[in-house]
């Protein structure tokens, strides 16, 4: 036992103080509710990566684990091994530096709306949704195969496709956050069918990467969405620190992207023989489809194009509520500071829901992942009375607003770097 520990009758209990020197990669513990525990050895084999369970070592990781876990009891069975003892009765819950009203009044609103329902799915709304997806599809293609391969024809094909992709993104980013079956074994098995028959993706590497960015949103050297100092520059740290690599690596544009290859080896080992075959499937489907329309070149070349469409869509909706706003290192705040300070809304309307698939209720998502997104609208109201009482920004967008300040925000990183750079 580590100094900090203290062995009592009924259990071994830790200070923070303790707890918080286990945060490296090779000696990692956590505490969950109160509970303190040693993930060093289970962490590779934690069903969502080693990066995201590890990204809370030394800390309370409470309630990004009620965040994530549908299914809490069953849980608990992977944890009890790994239980060493819990907080001495004179420590706090959570670390000094969080909120305990925060975190108490945000405990209390989730119990609230998860009573009422608001966490149960309608089949109805996904089933009409998976069904719109398959019928641009399959309108894509019988006006080609009927009409012929125009110019005009093919355009408006790829179009089609592209808004099917799109929406299929949507749609796999809901069952991939078991937001739509009771058991997750069900949202998993959809969820492979969709990202990898409809997408042509494989479901260990959106996991893999997308349950990093909802654990710590924003968060340099956390978040792959915000790690790409070797391509762009973001926020207003990241620049500044970039240009202090000029010495060594020279600009930002010629240093290797290490965190993101490390996170394709991740991937890499992670693939497993059923995401393959679920993702080779979808290009047996499509080029079976279009090879006799188009020829091989010519079904690459229409593939490619409603990619780069629907990549641009993809881009523009997800970045548009994280991009402009902080971007910093780990603070350790509580979950709702946290992902409020990472986050912003666009207003709601029946074109910005379908367009973004709900994301335009960006804050409600990261504060409840689990949630069905078609229950987003009915809790925001109450979000936003938490976040007035405690004085958090809550920021509302409109979707036009929210595409520019992308750009903004690009432009004075840019700047910020660049500065930096010629005069550090």
């Amino acid at each position: 036992m580590g100094v900090g520990g203290q062995q009592t009758e009924a259990a071994v209990v830790f200070s923070w103080e303790e707890v918080q020197k286990h945060c490296s990669r090779n000696d990692r513990w956590l505490v969950i509710s109160r509970k303190v525990y040693n993930i060093t050895q289970w962490a590779k084999r934690h069903p969502g990566g080693s990066h995201v369970i590890g990204h809370y070592a030394g800390e309370d990781a409470t309630e990004a684990f009620t965040a994530f876990h549908p299914d809490q009891t069953f849980v608990q069975k992977f944890l009890k091994p790994l239980l060493i003892g819990e907080l001495a009765a004179t420590e706090p819950s959570q670390e000094g530096n969080k909120n305990a009203a925060i975190i108490q009044d945000f405990e209390t609103l989730r119990t609230q709306v998860e009573k009422e329902g608001l966490f149960k799915a309608k089949p109805l709304f996904f089933c009409l949704h998976l069904s719109h997806i398959l019928l641009l599809e399959a309108l894509a293609w019988m006006m080609v195969w009927y009409w012929g391969t125009s110019w005009t024809l093919t355009l408006l094909c790829a179009v089609m496709l592209a808004t099917s992709q799109a929406q299929a993104g949507w749609l796999q980013h809901d069952f991939g956050h078991l937001s739509v079956f009771k058991k997750s074994k069900w949202n998993h098995l959809v969820h492979k069918f969709v990202i990898g028959h409809l997408k042509g993706a494989a479901a260990s590497w959106w996991n893999h990467l997308h349950y990093n960015h909802h654990a710590k949103p924003n968060v340099l050297s956390k978040d792959p969405d915000v790690n790409m100092s070797g391509i762009f520059v973001l926020g207003s740290v990241q620049p500044v620190e970039a240009s202090s690599w000029k010495k060594i690596l020279g600009p930002p544009l010629l240093v290797p992207v290490v965190f993101n290859l490390q996170n394709l080896n991740v991937m890499i080992s992670r693939r497993s023989w059923v995401d393959l075959a679920w993702y080779l499937s979808f290009y047996i489907r499509y080029f079976s489809c279009y090879v006799p329309l188009y020829g091989f070149f010519g079904s690459v070349a229409l593939n490619l194009f409603v990619r780069f469409l629907e990549s641009h869509w993809f881009v523009w909706v997800t970045q548009m509520n994280h991009l402009p706003m902080n971007i910093d290192h780990d603070k350790n705040r509580d979950w709702i500071t946290m992902q409020l300070q990472a986050t912003s809304n666009i207003e709601k309307s029946f074109f910005n829901d379908w367009f973004s698939g709900h994301l335009n209720f960006q804050i409600e998502h990261h504060l409840f992942p689990r949630m069905p997104r078609h229950n987003y609208h009915l809790v925001a109201p109450r979000v936003r009375a938490l976040c007035d009482k405690h004085g958090i920004s809550y920021q509302m967008k409109t979707l036009w607003q929210g595409m520019t300040d992308v750009v903004s925000s690009l432009k004075t990183s840019g700047d910020l770097w660049l500065d930096a750079y010629l005069h550090k």
